[in-house]
């Protein structure tokens, strides 16, 4: 398993439900097609699952 993910915001914000920008915010993403990286663990994993329709992830 690889130990960091490369995040980005490929799709808007814009009519989301409240917990899904929490979500993408929890994640340290501000803007579309913002890259973070974060450590691949559990909590990240979950919090991927539920914003999966507005990122993409690449294993580091």
């Amino acid at each position: 398993m690889a130990t960091k993910l490369e995040i980005t915001l490929t799709r808007s914000l814009i009519g989301r439900p409240q917990d899904q920008r929490e979500t993408v915010k929890a994640l340290g993403l501000k803007k579309m097609h913002q890259t973070v990286e974060q450590e691949d663990n559990v909590a990240i994993r979950g919090m991927i699952n539920k914003v999966a329709h507005l990122v993409k992830v690449n294993e580091k």
